[in-house]
């Protein structure tokens, strides 16, 4: 069997991944400021007119903090180059920090949902005036930062995700507005606590999500449309000389950034060389695999994969090693 690396000719040309601008690192970084100098204004409001909503929208003001944050971290990692140790580089940081920004927000949403069903049964006093004033400053940061973040190159990935969260936290501070005006003209201060449930549900959601993509990539998941069977049955198909593709394995370092190694039998008397880049470009145009890794499989009947539940407790044993 002999092992052919496909990549060798491109010279790992990756233009079609998102671009990394200066512009865009420094817009990022100013709303990061922005959102978290008031994520701060926002707590101590909180605390100080004793509303629940608006530390549940500083929570979900942290969301955002944290969002471009990683953004940011992406950039700058991103930009680093891979070493002895890591030959992948450090872009599996920024997913390391999501997942332990999601288990964070967990958190938050379980102290806030506690506090409210006491409040609940026990009502606060709540100011109305300084909480309505700190809602529409968070209202306006919020329209701020929205608008830094959708000018020019907001096509980024990253720009697109934090934008987003940046568009929902809009929505608490809405709510927190809506709490605010009630109780200063009904006095009807359970409004708090309902509002900062719902605010705290949307930070929930924002925390499933990072935490089910994240731990998704940590564990090495296929990323959505590139299931092994899809892959192996679109190369056998669509390629000509192929006549089977076993052994698929794709996974993520990053968001965005996938990989897979795979095992490709050619016809008899099929053009090698032109099999495995028309293998490389359906790789790359239909599943978006920027580094495939192939080898060359000489046997008719291929042999069980390694890493196979099968396999590992049968008899254990495996030719195919991948060797980058």
């Amino acid at each position: 069997m002999s092992h052919s690396h496909p990549h060798g000719h491109h010279g790992h040309d990756h233009s079609h991944a998102p671009t990394v601008t200066g512009d865009n690192e420094r817009k990022v970084l100013l709303s990061f400021f922005l959102i978290f100098t008031f994520m701060i204004v926002e707590v101590i409001g909180g605390l100080i007119s004793g509303s629940l909503a608006l530390l549940a929208d500083a929570g979900h003001m942290l969301t955002d903090a944290v969002a471009l944050v990683l953004a940011y971290a992406a950039f700058r990692f991103g930009r680093r180059a891979a070493d002895a140790k890591r030959t992948f580089g450090y872009l599996r940081f920024e997913v390391i920090a999501g997942f332990i920004n999601a288990i964070t927000l967990f958190a938050i949403v379980g102290w806030i949902a506690s506090e409210a069903w006491k409040r609940f049964q026990e009502p606060h006093g709540v100011l109305a005036g300084p909480m309505l004033g700190v809602a529409v400053a968070g209202l306006i940061i919020n329209l701020l930062v929205f608008w830094i973040l959708t000018r020019g190159d907001s096509e980024h990935v990253n720009i697109k995700g934090a934008a987003l969260h940046v568009l929902g936290d809009l929505l608490g501070s809405v709510g927190a507005i809506v709490a605010a005006v009630v109780i200063y003209y009904t006095g009807w201060t359970p409004i708090d606590p309902i509002l900062s449930v719902v605010v705290s549900l949307l930070i929930l959601r924002s925390a499933w999500k990072l935490f089910g993509k994240s731990l998704h990539i940590l564990l090495e998941g296929a990323p959505d449309n590139t299931a092994p069977e899809l892959v192996e049955r679109h190369l056998t198909e669509s390629v000509p000389g192929v006549a089977a593709v076993h052994h698929v394995h794709v996974w993520s370092i990053t968001s965005g950034r996938t990989l897979a190694t795979l095992h490709v039998r050619p016809k008899d008397n099929a053009d090698v060389r032109a099999v495995v880049q028309l293998v490389e470009k359906e790789l790359k145009s239909r599943f978006e695999i920027e580094h495939p890794t192939i080898a060359l499989d000489w046997n008719d009947v291929s042999e069980p994969c390694s890493l196979s539940q099968t396999s590992i407790l049968g008899n254990g044993y495996a030719h195919h090693a991948h060797s980058h």
